[in-house]
């Protein structure tokens, strides 16, 4: 580094990543699971970050009811202020992929323990960033584990429609810059669909991620790979239904209670690791 003086995106970007390799909660542990077989298994891989300003008028246009819904909080409204949102992709291990293409129906007990144990640590990688923010004398807020966040499994005639919340992690990493979607409704990124998401607003101001791409569906080649893939057939080129899919999900807790998933659109896909080539193309 010769000495050079890291960023606040640097700096950021190490934090997340050196917590991601160090911290027990991304590995299985033996009160999860004491087969030798799972042990330490290791859940993510480091994160890629990428930044919007918090007044990006494409936060706003996520208002429209075609895109989230006018029940989208933008980042002002989460924190007064707000300079910047910070989103972060934690792609899935090797492991944690391969073991899921494995059976064509149920997903891999690998796979559900990063949707699991998984979320209760990608809750912990954002309550250690808002702490070394707060440490660094900046305003921070995880939407995702702030009391104002809201979601909506199935309720009709609610507020926040059903299979919805208030705050889309898929639809701010787009305006960060993080990525595009593809039929299965996951982000793109350019290491692949298959992980997890998670934000933060900041009043610390960060220069923004340049999108290098145009339309929300960009890094998407249309192969309908994920469309075979999805056992609860809720994939089409027209869309994805919510409703088949949760129900698929919540038949896989009758086999493998008190976890849950599926995951099959995101892995053994040409997206599952990076942006898929397109047919001709260098």
């Amino acid at each position: 580094m010769g000495g050079r003086k890291k960023s606040d995106k640097e700096t950021l970007l190490e934090l997340a990543g050196t917590f991601t390799t160090q911290s027990q909660k991304n590995y299985i542990q033996a009160e999860t699971n004491p087969d030798e077989a799972y042990l330490g298994l290791k859940l993510f891989a480091k994160p890629l970050m990428a930044v919007a300003a918090a007044g990006d008028a494409m936060f706003q246009e996520l208002l429209a009811p075609e895109i989230v819904g006018p029940h989208f909080l933008p980042p002002e409204k989460w924190l007064p202020g707000a300079r910047s949102v910070i989103s972060f992709f934690l792609p899935v291990t090797e492991r944690v992929k391969k073991s899921n293409t494995a059976d064509e129906n149920l997903p891999s007990l690998e796979w559900l323990y990063a949707r699991i144990e998984g979320q209760q640590f990608i809750d912990a990688l954002s309550s250690y960033l808002l702490d070394e923010l707060k440490k660094a004398g900046y305003r921070a807020v995880a939407p995702s584990l702030d009391e104002r966040f809201q979601s909506n499994i199935s309720v009709p005639d609610a507020p926040i429609p059903p299979y919805n919340s208030n705050w889309s992690e898929r639809h701010v990493a787009y305006v960060c810059g993080l990525g595009t979607f593809g039929l299965h409704t996951c982000l793109i990124t350019e290491l692949g669909t298959a992980g997890r998401l998670c934000s933060i607003v900041t009043d610390l101001e960060l220069e923004p991620t340049p999108r290098k791409y145009a339309t929300p569906y960009e890094y998407c080649t249309k192969c309908g790979a994920c469309l075979k893939k999805c056992p609860a057939g809720a994939l089409s080129a027209g869309g994805k239904s919510n409703l088949a899919c949760s129900a698929f999900m919540r038949g896989t807790r009758l086999f493998l209670k008190p976890r849950y998933g599926c995951g099959k659109c995101q892995t053994g896909l040409p997206c599952e690791s990076r942006v898929p080539t397109r047919a001709g193309s260098a």
